[in-house]
């Protein structure tokens, strides 16, 4: 198995030279072997060990995982982080209310007293990864059956992390690379005291809102800033009035050089997922029916929502962030279609793979290998297909379109509890879920998800199979209320318990199961429940077939394939991506420039429309031309610019430094043209899309007048 692993770094490096420079998301151990030259030569400064070392500090330890989904930076020595306004709207939202709104008015903490808890948000720092490929595939081979394979898996990484885990803190995850084929340990320390700093209004870090998102010309302020606090040695704790900032093994110094065209760019961070390898069986999938599964159904449910936020204040609070993190890939899986098509992926695809069967074909070591798997595939495909389909409108329509049936899906454990006669166990059981409630209904709009409720029942029953159709489709809409589900919607929100906290609570202080089984609520959701169950058992069975067969095309592929270079697919683990600075041509006779400033913001702003509302203030900056030390050497305020650097969803809020391992920018989305990214690159209009770090500094210190923050920043001219 150390063959194994050595054979796949020595065929990276053979071929890592004829990569184009802005495509890969690599791993940080590996780039003195094989992407220091290349970065050297496009002007990178900076050695491996600066970047990436787990006895000294490195650049790596400013890059954190911010909450569960996006990247953040250290950026002073008292442990303040920046990262996407939209990576912290979340938090922000939570802390909002009507009297102190903080996503319409943004938010400043001139003291460290000011900092706000953000209570259930936590950093994580990577502090070390190890290839562990050949402990996680010892005693496998070839002709190890697919079910025992899985088994020794399972059990070397236990092996792994059990001794990973010793005299230490940290955790530890053991993640798959290369569909199966390689293997790496990560040692993460994580810290759950995290308190809010600053951001600015809406009208800035969200400017634009739905109708620019993935949209280049770009004018927006996407950042927002809070602070990491440990214990007096520094080690992680939960909040305490007596916790002190953090002080960082390393923090970014900040760039005031602003940005040429050609400069080199790098960013680290925490790319998500992305499928470049998929066959064009699975690429058929993603569009036509995971694709299909989010554009509907959200595109239904964010219309009806967005009447009511329009409409109430209240409302608009309670559902910013729901409607954002909805919003986000709803518009995304429309691009990415859209994509999809006009670079003709799937005909690509089955070029690959026809080159791929007489490949196999004409060696009868290989036949042996690989010979199914291509024909393994399509089976899994054809065989998920309908389950797959109803299993994710299931998910986007009813677990994840209408809250009420969430709501609901909880007390399925009250219900066994109370079925035993377990009193206690059922107490006990119902006190955990009216804990949760005051978090449930602050955010939550009985009217609104009425209507909700009522359109995403119809849309399932409209486009899902029959067969599909949980039972109280047919027990109790059909046959009690005719089909007609607006009908049944009054009826529900009209008589269930779910409906409103207090009567939810009045019940779970003394939960009954003959009341709890005859509620509207609950019966949807036990039969969604049941139904989705039932759903999932089908699909893993085919994905089982998928995820094997994929593993072995993949290894067959880097071996036919030896004129390319591979890396591995996204997994949520920190990469590094590097490229240069540069404009593009999204259509003949059309050239976007590599930058924006504070004229385009002025040039879009349209008074009564909240997506492109600007502040008073900001204008009269604009007007005055009073930018300070953060003008370009041109006189005019950058706004953001683009960069031709491999990024994906997760690698939000990274940081983007220059050849001198100094902040820049601040990484915030990919733009329109090229939505294919996750799972086809597009090597000439992929662009990295990211804020201008003096518009951010800025926005800062002559917007809201937070010098404090700017004095503990490490400024370079």
């Amino acid at each position: 198995m150390k063959k194994l692993t050595v054979l796949f770094i020595a065929f990276v490096m053979a071929f890592a030279g004829t990569a184009k420079a802005d495509e890969g998301m690599w791993l940080l151990p590996l780039i003195s072997k094989l992407n220091m030259n290349k970065m050297n030569d496009m002007g990178l400064k900076l050695t491996a060990e600066d970047i990436y070392s787990v006895n000294n500090s490195s650049l790596k330890d400013a890059i954190v995982i911010f909450g569960r989904g996006c990247t953040a930076e250290i950026i002073s020595d008292q442990g303040l982080i920046l990262t996407n306004h939209h990576c912290g709207y979340g938090n922000i939202q939570a802390l909002s209310s009507v009297d102190h709104n903080y996503l319409k008015d943004g938010f400043w903490a001139k003291s460290l007293d000011q900092e706000l808890p953000a209570e259930g948000l936590s950093i994580t720092f990577l502090k070390r990864m190890e290839d562990v490929t050949a402990k996680v595939l010892e005693g496998i081979d070839d002709n190890t059956k697919t079910s025992k394979r899985n088994e020794l898996i399972i059990n070397n990484i236990e092996a792994i992390k059990k001794e990973a885990q010793k005299d230490n803190d940290y955790s530890i995850e053991v993640k798959s690379y290369f569909e199966g084929n390689q293997y790496f340990l990560l040692q993460y320390e994580k810290y759950n005291d995290i308190r809010f700093v600053g951001a600015p209004p809406s009208s800035i870090g969200k400017f634009g809102f739905d109708t620019d998102n993935w949209m280049w010309p770009r004018h927006t302020g996407d950042f927002s800033m809070f602070r990491v606090y440990a214990d007096k040695d520094g080690k992680p704790a939960a909040y305490s009035k007596d916790n002190v900032p953090l002080k960082p093994k390393h923090h970014l110094p900040i760039s005031l050089k602003g940005v040429q065209l050609n400069d080199f760019a790098m960013t680290l961070g925490y790319p998500g997922s992305t499928n470049r390898y998929l066959t064009s069986w699975g690429i058929e999938e993603r569009m036509n029916i995971v694709n299909d599964a989010r554009i509907v159904p959200r595109g239904l449910k964010q219309d009806l929502w967005q009447e009511d936020m329009l409409a109430d204040e209240k409302i608009n609070i309670q559902y910013a962030s729901k409607f954002s993190r909805s919003s986000n890939y709803w518009k995304n899986s429309i691009g990415m279609n859209r994509g999809l098509k006009k670079l003709n992926v799937v005909a690509q695809k089955r070029e690959i793979e026809k080159d791929f069967a007489q490949w196999v074909a004409a060696s009868p070591e290989r036949t042996k290998l690989y010979g199914k798997v291509l024909g393994n595939l399509k089976q899994a495909y054809a065989e998920r297909a309908g389950d797959l389909k109803a299993q994710s409108y299931l998910i986007e329509c009813m677990l994840r379109g209408t809250e009420i049936i969430s709501l609901g899906s909880k007390t399925l454990k009250l219900e066994k509890d109370l079925e035993g006669d377990d009193q206690e166990k059922a107490l006990s059981t119902a006190k955990k879920i009216a804990s949760e409630l005051d978090a449930f209904f602050k955010d939550y709009s009985a009217p609104t998800d009425h209507k909700v409720f009522a359109a995403m029942l119809k849309l399932y029953y409209d486009e899902i199979n029959e067969k599909y159709h949980p039972d109280f489709f047919k027990d109790v809409v059909v046959k009690k209320y005719k089909g007609d589900f607006k009908k049944y919607a009054d009826v529900v929100f009209a008589k269930s318990v779910f409906v409103n906290q207090e009567n939810l609570e009045a019940f779970l202080a003394a939960p009954n199961l003959k009341k709890l089984r005859k509620d509207p609520v609950f019966i949807a959701a036990k039969s969604t429940i049941e139904t989705y169950r039932k759903l999932y058992g089908k699909v893993i069975a085919a994905n089982s077939l998928e995820e094997e067969n994929n593993r072995l095309f993949l290894k067959g592929l880097m071996e036919m394939k030896s004129d390319k270079v591979f890396y591995p697919d996204a997994n949520f683990t920190m990469r590094l991506s590097y490229g240069k600075v540069g404009n593009y041509e999204p259509k003949d006779a059309v050239i976007y420039k590599h930058y924006t400033t504070l004229t385009g913001v002025m040039e879009k702003y349209q008074p009564g429309n909240f997506e492109f509302e600007v502040p008073a203030k900001l204008m009269d900056l604009y007007e005055s031309k009073d930018y300070g030390q953060y003008a370009d050497a041109d006189g005019t305020m950058h706004v953001c610019f683009t960069t031709d650097n491999d990024i994906t969803g997760g690698n939000s809020g990274s940081p983007v430094i220059n050849a001198n391992g100094e902040l820049f920018g601040l990484a915030f989305d990919g733009n329109w043209e090229a939505m294919s990214g996750d799972i086809a690159f597009e090597t000439e209009l992929q662009k990295c899309i990211n804020v201008d770090i003096r518009y951010v500094l800025f926005i800062i210190d002559k917007y809201a007048g937070a010098t404090n923050l700017i004095d503990e920043m490490t400024l370079v001219k």
